[in-house]
Protein backbone atom coordinates (compact mmCIF):
# COMPACT_ATOMS: atom_id res chain seq x y z
CA UNK A 1 0.00 0.00 0.00
CA UNK A 2 3.17 2.23 0.92
CA UNK A 3 4.77 1.40 -2.65
CA UNK A 4 1.39 2.30 -4.74
CA UNK A 5 0.98 5.63 -2.77
CA UNK A 6 4.76 6.52 -3.46
CA UNK A 7 4.18 5.53 -6.86
CA UNK A 8 1.28 7.61 -7.32
CA UNK A 9 3.08 10.60 -5.55
CA UNK A 10 5.79 10.66 -7.67
CA UNK A 11 4.19 10.26 -10.90
CA UNK A 12 1.99 13.19 -9.75
CA UNK A 13 5.09 15.42 -8.71
CA UNK A 14 6.86 14.84 -12.19
CA UNK A 15 3.06 15.51 -14.19
CA UNK A 16 3.60 18.82 -12.35
CA UNK A 17 7.75 18.91 -13.44
CA UNK A 18 6.26 18.13 -16.84
CA UNK A 19 3.88 21.42 -16.82
CA UNK A 20 6.38 23.92 -15.75
CA UNK A 21 8.78 22.34 -18.01
CA UNK A 22 6.02 22.59 -21.18
CA UNK A 23 4.57 26.61 -20.05
CA UNK A 24 6.43 29.09 -22.23
CA UNK A 25 8.92 31.78 -20.64
CA UNK A 26 7.02 34.97 -20.49
CA UNK A 27 8.93 37.50 -22.31
CA UNK A 28 10.25 40.77 -20.58
CA UNK A 29 8.62 43.50 -21.29
CA UNK A 30 10.64 46.92 -22.06
CA UNK A 31 8.82 50.52 -22.34
CA UNK A 32 10.21 53.20 -23.89
CA UNK A 33 8.60 57.12 -23.40
CA UNK A 34 8.23 59.38 -25.70
CA UNK A 35 9.26 62.73 -25.93
CA UNK A 36 7.53 65.51 -23.33
CA UNK A 37 7.22 62.30 -20.88
CA UNK A 38 9.55 59.64 -18.77
CA UNK A 39 8.85 56.71 -17.29
CA UNK A 40 6.78 57.48 -14.82
CA UNK A 41 4.19 57.35 -17.43
CA UNK A 42 4.03 53.58 -17.84
CA UNK A 43 2.98 53.63 -13.88
CA UNK A 44 -0.58 52.11 -14.72
CA UNK A 45 0.82 49.86 -17.48
CA UNK A 46 3.71 48.21 -15.48
CA UNK A 47 1.10 48.15 -12.53
CA UNK A 48 -0.75 45.95 -14.75
CA UNK A 49 1.68 43.79 -16.11
CA UNK A 50 3.45 43.24 -12.99
CA UNK A 51 0.21 41.72 -11.67
CA UNK A 52 0.05 39.72 -14.03
CA UNK A 53 3.80 38.16 -13.84
CA UNK A 54 5.67 39.99 -16.09
CA UNK A 55 8.96 41.26 -15.48
CA UNK A 56 8.90 45.00 -16.57
CA UNK A 57 11.43 47.46 -17.38
CA UNK A 58 11.20 51.26 -17.95
CA UNK A 59 14.06 52.48 -19.96
CA UNK A 60 14.38 56.55 -19.57
CA UNK A 61 15.10 57.65 -23.09
CA UNK A 62 17.64 59.80 -23.91
CA UNK A 63 15.93 62.38 -26.13
CA UNK A 64 18.62 63.48 -27.91
CA UNK A 65 18.97 61.68 -31.31
CA UNK A 66 17.31 58.95 -32.75
CA UNK A 67 20.82 56.95 -33.72
CA UNK A 68 21.62 58.02 -29.73
CA UNK A 69 18.79 57.14 -28.60
CA UNK A 70 18.21 53.71 -30.31
CA UNK A 71 21.77 52.61 -29.53
CA UNK A 72 21.00 53.32 -25.68
CA UNK A 73 17.84 51.30 -25.72
CA UNK A 74 19.51 48.35 -27.94
CA UNK A 75 21.58 48.23 -25.13
CA UNK A 76 19.07 47.83 -21.70
CA UNK A 77 16.98 45.06 -24.63
CA UNK A 78 20.47 42.85 -24.57
CA UNK A 79 21.09 43.07 -21.43
CA UNK A 80 18.07 40.87 -20.83
CA UNK A 81 18.22 36.68 -20.65
CA UNK A 82 15.58 35.43 -23.49
CA UNK A 83 12.90 37.04 -25.18
CA UNK A 84 11.49 40.73 -25.25
CA UNK A 85 8.13 42.85 -26.12
CA UNK A 86 9.44 46.36 -27.14
CA UNK A 87 6.85 48.87 -26.59
CA UNK A 88 7.14 52.52 -26.84
CA UNK A 89 5.05 56.17 -26.74
CA UNK A 90 4.89 58.43 -29.00
CA UNK A 91 8.49 59.58 -30.34
CA UNK A 92 9.86 56.54 -28.95
CA UNK A 93 7.94 54.39 -31.70
CA UNK A 94 11.00 56.26 -34.02
CA UNK A 95 13.36 55.03 -31.27
CA UNK A 96 12.12 50.83 -31.09
CA UNK A 97 11.66 50.99 -35.06
CA UNK A 98 15.51 51.48 -35.09
CA UNK A 99 16.52 49.97 -31.69
CA UNK A 100 14.51 46.19 -32.36
CA UNK A 101 16.41 45.66 -35.54
CA UNK A 102 20.07 45.71 -33.54
CA UNK A 103 19.30 43.64 -31.40
CA UNK A 104 18.07 39.46 -31.71
CA UNK A 105 16.04 39.10 -28.68
CA UNK A 106 12.55 41.00 -29.38
CA UNK A 107 9.70 39.13 -30.36
CA UNK A 108 7.17 41.68 -30.57
CA UNK A 109 6.85 45.07 -31.26
CA UNK A 110 3.98 47.28 -29.75
CA UNK A 111 3.02 51.13 -30.65
CA UNK A 112 1.68 53.27 -28.10
CA UNK A 113 0.77 56.24 -30.21
CA UNK A 114 3.83 55.75 -31.76
CA UNK A 115 5.90 56.75 -34.67
CA UNK A 116 6.50 54.03 -36.66
CA UNK A 117 9.06 55.74 -39.42
CA UNK A 118 10.48 53.45 -42.42
CA UNK A 119 13.62 53.44 -43.54
CA UNK A 120 15.36 56.68 -44.68
CA UNK A 121 12.16 58.42 -43.27
CA UNK A 122 12.33 61.32 -40.25
CA UNK A 123 9.11 62.00 -38.05
CA UNK A 124 9.32 65.42 -39.65
CA UNK A 125 8.60 64.34 -42.89
CA UNK A 126 5.65 61.82 -41.31
CA UNK A 127 4.13 65.09 -40.00
CA UNK A 128 4.37 66.55 -43.07
CA UNK A 129 2.05 64.40 -45.25
CA UNK A 130 -0.51 64.91 -42.74
CA UNK A 131 -2.80 68.02 -41.73
CA UNK A 132 -1.28 70.36 -38.99
CA UNK A 133 -2.27 69.04 -35.80
CA UNK A 134 -3.14 71.54 -32.37
CA UNK A 135 -0.14 70.45 -30.80
CA UNK A 136 2.04 72.14 -33.09
CA UNK A 137 1.29 75.19 -32.22
CA UNK A 138 1.38 74.69 -28.18
CA UNK A 139 5.47 74.12 -28.86
CA UNK A 140 8.56 75.87 -27.91
CA UNK A 141 11.77 75.85 -27.96
CA UNK A 142 14.83 76.68 -25.35
CA UNK A 143 18.54 77.27 -27.20
CA UNK A 144 21.07 74.39 -26.24
CA UNK A 145 24.75 75.65 -24.33
CA UNK A 146 26.41 73.83 -27.55
CA UNK A 147 24.32 74.72 -30.19
CA UNK A 148 20.60 73.33 -31.64
CA UNK A 149 17.51 73.75 -29.73
CA UNK A 150 15.41 71.45 -27.15
CA UNK A 151 11.58 71.60 -27.79
CA UNK A 152 9.13 71.37 -25.32
CA UNK A 153 5.43 71.84 -24.91
CA UNK A 154 4.17 75.20 -23.52
CA UNK A 155 2.89 74.63 -19.88
CA UNK A 156 -1.01 75.94 -19.83
CA UNK A 157 -1.12 74.08 -23.00
CA UNK A 158 -0.40 70.71 -22.14
CA UNK A 159 -3.56 69.28 -20.39
CA UNK A 160 -5.02 70.99 -23.48
CA UNK A 161 -3.60 69.45 -26.50
CA UNK A 162 -1.28 66.45 -24.97
CA UNK A 163 -3.46 64.99 -21.74
CA UNK A 164 -7.20 66.19 -21.96
CA UNK A 165 -8.36 62.67 -20.68
CA UNK A 166 -5.98 62.98 -17.82
CA UNK A 167 -7.02 64.80 -14.68
CA UNK A 168 -5.95 68.30 -14.48
CA UNK A 169 -4.26 68.22 -11.41
CA UNK A 170 -1.98 65.13 -12.84
CA UNK A 171 -1.80 66.79 -16.23
CA UNK A 172 -0.51 70.20 -14.95
CA UNK A 173 2.20 67.58 -12.77
CA UNK A 174 2.96 66.60 -16.30
CA UNK A 175 3.78 69.70 -17.71
CA UNK A 176 5.69 70.78 -14.84
CA UNK A 177 7.99 67.49 -14.86
CA UNK A 178 8.08 67.16 -18.81
CA UNK A 179 11.01 66.57 -20.50
CA UNK A 180 11.62 68.27 -23.75
CA UNK A 181 13.12 66.20 -26.96
CA UNK A 182 16.00 67.71 -28.60
CA UNK A 183 14.74 69.45 -31.87
CA UNK A 184 17.41 68.29 -34.16
CA UNK A 185 15.83 64.35 -33.52
CA UNK A 186 12.86 64.97 -36.05
CA UNK A 187 14.88 65.40 -38.85
CA UNK A 188 16.86 62.29 -37.99
CA UNK A 189 16.19 59.16 -40.59
CA UNK A 190 15.95 55.95 -39.61
CA UNK A 191 18.49 52.92 -41.26
CA UNK A 192 16.77 50.45 -40.09
CA UNK A 193 12.63 49.89 -39.37
CA UNK A 194 12.61 46.46 -37.34
CA UNK A 195 8.88 45.95 -37.58
CA UNK A 196 9.23 45.04 -41.62
CA UNK A 197 10.29 41.60 -40.04
CA UNK A 198 9.00 41.55 -36.14
CA UNK A 199 5.10 41.44 -35.58
CA UNK A 200 3.86 44.59 -34.65
CA UNK A 201 0.58 45.70 -32.63
CA UNK A 202 -0.51 49.25 -32.31
CA UNK A 203 -2.71 51.38 -29.93
CA UNK A 204 -3.82 55.01 -29.87
CA UNK A 205 -6.57 57.30 -29.01
CA UNK A 206 -9.25 58.90 -31.89
CA UNK A 207 -8.88 61.97 -30.79
CA UNK A 208 -5.38 62.50 -30.09
CA UNK A 209 -3.91 65.53 -31.04
CA UNK A 210 -0.48 65.14 -31.04
CA UNK A 211 -0.10 62.67 -33.88
CA UNK A 212 -2.93 62.80 -36.36
CA UNK A 213 -5.41 59.75 -35.89
CA UNK A 214 -5.15 59.48 -39.62
CA UNK A 215 -1.47 59.29 -39.64
CA UNK A 216 -1.22 56.45 -36.90
CA UNK A 217 -3.74 54.61 -38.57
CA UNK A 218 -1.56 54.59 -42.01
CA UNK A 219 1.72 53.66 -39.67
CA UNK A 220 0.06 50.40 -38.36
CA UNK A 221 -1.46 49.72 -41.87
CA UNK A 222 1.56 49.99 -43.59
CA UNK A 223 3.50 47.98 -40.33
CA UNK A 224 0.46 45.13 -41.48
CA UNK A 225 0.05 45.34 -37.48
CA UNK A 226 -1.52 42.05 -36.13
CA UNK A 227 -4.07 43.77 -34.39
CA UNK A 228 -5.19 47.74 -34.02
CA UNK A 229 -6.89 48.93 -31.36
CA UNK A 230 -8.27 52.43 -31.25
CA UNK A 231 -9.76 53.95 -27.72
CA UNK A 232 -12.83 55.83 -28.57
CA UNK A 233 -12.54 59.76 -27.01
CA UNK A 234 -8.47 58.35 -26.02
CA UNK A 235 -5.76 61.51 -25.89
CA UNK A 236 -2.12 61.06 -26.77
CA UNK A 237 -1.74 59.64 -23.76
CA UNK A 238 -3.71 56.50 -23.71
CA UNK A 239 -1.00 54.97 -21.75
CA UNK A 240 -1.90 57.28 -18.87
CA UNK A 241 -5.96 57.34 -19.11
CA UNK A 242 -6.40 54.06 -20.00
CA UNK A 243 -3.59 51.67 -19.22
CA UNK A 244 -5.74 48.78 -19.10
CA UNK A 245 -6.50 48.24 -22.60
CA UNK A 246 -2.38 49.31 -23.46
CA UNK A 247 -1.04 46.83 -20.82
CA UNK A 248 -3.78 44.41 -22.41
CA UNK A 249 -2.73 44.55 -25.93
CA UNK A 250 0.68 44.27 -24.55
CA UNK A 251 -0.03 41.25 -23.08
CA UNK A 252 -1.51 39.81 -26.24
CA UNK A 253 1.54 40.42 -27.99
CA UNK A 254 3.45 38.78 -25.38
CA UNK A 255 1.73 35.33 -25.49
CA UNK A 256 1.25 35.55 -29.63
CA UNK A 257 3.42 32.86 -31.39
Amino acid sequence: MRSRLLIIVLMASLGVWASARAAPEKPTIVLVHGAFADSSSWSGVIADLQRDGYSVLAAPNPLRSIAGDAAYVASVVKSVDGPVVLVAHSYGGAVISQAGAETDNVKALVFVSAFAPDVGESIGELFGKFPPIPLGAALAMRPLPGGGQDLYIRPDRLPQVFAPDVPVDRAKLMAAEQRPVAAAAFSDRLTAAAWKTIPSWFVYGSADQAISPAELAFMAERAHARKTVIVPGGSHVSLISHPDTVAALIEAAAAAQ
